[in-house]
């Protein structure tokens, strides 16, 4: 089974963050991908920039609209994602909750399937 674990992150954080606060953070991320890696569970990992480098597309109408971030109401971020193969759902539930993340953000866990269900 395929689980995506978001990192939803209170925006501003990251900058609220010493250099060296931030690269601690970051090694624990990279380690924890590196077993998941090991174990043969990790499909994708990828950290994101914060959302006032990001861009908003939607069409309506036809037409697309396009909004350049930072997005104001938006009171968090997604700073990145795991994609995993598991076996069920409580193991995707027990990865998330050793996730560094988990400390410091919300590891949303969401279950990869069609759009329609």
């Amino acid at each position: 089974m395929r689980y995506a674990l978001l990192i939803i992150e209170p925006r501003g954080q990251r900058e609220a963050r010493t250099s060296a606060e931030g690269e601690a953070a970051y090694a624990s991320m990279v380690a924890f991908a590196e077993g998941l890696q090991t174990r043969g569970k990790l499909l994708a990992v990828e950290s994101l920039t914060a959302d006032r480098a990001g861009t908003r597309v939607a069409v309506r109408g036809g037409k697309p609209q396009v909004v350049d971030g930072p997005f104001a109401e938006a009171k968090e971020m997604i700073g990145g994602f795991f994609l995993l193969d598991v076996e069920s759902r409580d193991e995707a539930l027990a990865i998330a909750a050793d996730c560094p993340a988990a400390a410091w953000a919300t590891v949303e866990v969401r279950e990869a399937g069609p759009c329609f269900l």
